[in-house]
């Protein structure tokens, strides 16, 4: 009986994680920024970006938040834009 308590107790204290929305989407406009992957990192100081943004390179510690409104710009090892998507 003690057996199906801890596991009765344990079960209520798993956290549920609200389904995130496919990556296919593109909710924050990623696309227009299309044309600076394959460039240095650099590129992103000559262009105007409005609404919320996040450049990530490598070993950076992002948060886990999810926002269908941000354009991530992920950089690279050799500082170019590698991939660009929302979140």
């Amino acid at each position: 009986m003690k057996h199906y308590l801890a596991l009765i107790v344990l079960a209520g204290c798993t956290a549920t994680q609200a389904p995130l929305p496919p990556q296919s989407e593109d909710t924050c406009g990623a696309s227009e920024f299309a044309g600076l992957i394959g460039q240095q990192a650099t590129a992103l100081e000559r262009i105007l970006l409005l609404g919320p943004v996040r450049v990530i390179r490598p070993g950076d510690a992002v948060t886990m938040d999810f926002r269908t409104d941000r354009v991530n710009f992920r950089i690279g090892e050799d500082e170019t834009i590698q991939r660009i998507d929302c979140g």
